[in-house]
C-alpha cells in the first residue's frame, strides 16, 4: 500500500510539473503583436507590402499554434514560443528597415513628379506654338483648359508627396505625364 502511494503522489507531482510548466505564453503574445502592430503603424504595409503580408501571415501561424496548444490537455508551448519570437524578430527588422524604404519610395515619388512637370512644360510650349500656328484645326480653348487640368494634377501630386503617399503620387505623376505627352503630341499635330 504505501509503495502506491508513493507512486501515485509521484504521478500527481509529474501531472503539476507538466502542466505548471506550460502556461499560455502571453508576454511572448503581447510582445510580439506590439511589435506587428508597430511595424504597420509606421508604414509597413505601404513601403514593404510583402514583408508586412508576411509577418502577419507568421503572427496568425504563432497565434494558431497557441490554440492548438490550448485544447491540448497536457500542453507544449515551446513551439509557439519559438514561432512568436521569429515574429517579435521579423517585425523588429522590417519595422528598422522602414526608414530606407520610405526614402526610396519619396525619391521615386520625387522624380516621377519631375517627369511629369517636364511633360507638363513641354504640353504647354506645345501648346503655345500651337496657338501661334495659322491652322484652325484645334480647339485652342480646350487644350488651354486641359494644360490648366495638368497644372491641377501637378499640385494633387504635391500634396501627395507632402502626406507620404508615394505610391498614389507616383502612380498619378506617371498618368499626368502620360496624358501630357498625349496632349503635346495633339498641340504638334496642329501646327504641321
Amino acid at each position: 500500500m504505501r509503495g502506491t502511494a508513493w507512486y501515485l503522489l509521484l504521478g500527481f507531482f509529474i501531472l503539476f510539473a507538466l502542466t505548471a510548466c506550460s502556461k499560455q505564453p502571453v508576454q511572448e503574445i503581447n510582445a510580439a503583436k506590439s511589435a506587428v502592430d508597430s511595424a504597420m503603424a509606421e508604414g509597413a504595409e505601404k513601403y514593404s507590402p510583402a514583408e508586412a503580408k508576411r509577418v502577419n501571415e507568421a503572427l496568425a501561424e504563432a497565434t494558431n499554434e497557441v490554440k492548438k496548444e490550448d485544447a491540448k490537455f497536457f500542453k507544449n508551448y515551446n513551439e509557439a514560443k519559438q514561432m512568436l519570437s521569429a515574429v517579435k524578430t521579423d517585425a523588429d527588422n522590417l519595422r528598422s528597415g522602414l526608414a530606407a524604404k520610405k526614402e526610396e519610395a519619396k525619391k521615386k515619388a520625387l522624380a516621377a513628379e519631375e517627369s511629369a512637370r517636364a511633360a507638363v512644360n513641354g504640353a504647354k510650349e506645345s501648346l503655345t506654338n500651337a496657338m501661334k500656328s495659322t491652322k484652325a484645326g484645334l480647339d485652342i480653348e480646350v487644350l488651354s483648359n486641359n494644360v490648366k487640368g495638368l497644372d491641377d494634377s501637378l499640385a494633387e501630386i504635391r500634396k501627395l508627396i507632402s502626406s507620404e503617399d508615394f505610391t498614389t503620387a507616383i502612380d498619378k505623376a506617371n498618368a499626368l505625364k502620360e496624358r501630357a505627352e498625349g496632349m503635346s503630341e495633339e498641340a504638334g499635330k496642329g501646327r504641321g
